[in-house]
C-alpha cells in the first residue's frame, strides 16, 4: 500500500483527536483524544521512515509511547482526583484542584 495514505490517514485521526480536544468538555473523552492524536503521530512518523527509507520514524514512534504510557498514568491520576473532589469528570474543575 502507498505510504501517502498511511499519511492521509494519520492527518484524519488527528484531526479527529484535537476536534475532541477542542469541543468535549469530560476530561476522559478529553485524555482519549490526546491518546488519539499521539497514536496518529507515531502512524505518521512510521509512515514517514517508511517513506524515505529509514530507521528514525520507528525509533521516535517507540519513545513517544513510553511518553504516552507515562502520561497515561499521570493523567489517570490526576482524573481520578477531580472525581473524587468534585464527583465531576469535567476539565472545568481542573483549575479547583488547588483548593
Amino acid at each position: 500500500m502507498n505510504p501517502m495514505n498511511y499519511i492521509v490517514l494519520a492527518s484524519i485521526l488527528f484531526s479527529i483527536g484535537a476536534v475532541g480536544v477542542l469541543v468535549r468538555r469530560n476530561a476522559i473523552i478529553v485524555f482519549m483524544c490526546v491518546e488519539l492524536m499521539l497514536n496518529a503521530c507515531n502512524l505518521a512518523f512510521v509512515s514517514f521512515a517508511r517513506l524515505h527509507g529509514n530507521i528514525e520514524g520507528q525509533v521516535i514512534a517507540f519513545f513517544v509511547m513510553v511518553v504516552a504510557a507515562a502520561e497515561v498514568v499521570v493523567g489517570l491520576a490526576i482524573i481520578m482526583q477531580i472525581f473524587r473532589t468534585r464527583r465531576s469528570a469535567s476539565v472545568d474543575d481542573a483549575n479547583l484542584l488547588k483548593y
